[in-house]
């Protein structure tokens, strides 16, 4: 009977090993791109990070994040809903994307 060798088991290791990697890789990297759309608008003058600053204008647009709809966006900006649809009458409301930017007043 023959004596079998360790090394045959380190080309399935070495796969295993090789698939984690680019998983952990590819993973950090769709992570840290959701992330930066965010940090770019909560550093513009989203209605979120404050568009009614105290001498400050109010904002004139509302970056669109992840999970938003016209409805959370109206409240959220203390505009009403028929007032934000009018503005962006070119918007459907039932596929606002991530990033896209929406007039909240004249």
């Amino acid at each position: 009977m023959a004596v079998r060798s360790g090394v045959r088991y380190l080309a399935p290791i070495a796969l295993a090993a090789t698939i984690a990697g680019t998983y952990v890789i590819v993973h950090d990297t769709v992570n840290s791109k959701k992330k930066a759309p965010t940090s770019q608008s909560a550093s513009g003058p989203s209605a979120k990070s404050g568009a009614h600053h105290k001498g400050a204008k109010t904002a004139r647009f509302y970056t669109v994040k992840s999970g938003d709809s016209l409805t959370a966006i109206a409240v959220r900006t203390h505009i009403s809903l028929t007032t934000l649809e009018s503005l962006n009458r070119h918007v459907d409301p039932n596929s606002l994307q991530m990033g896209q930017r929406l007039r909240l007043r004249r």
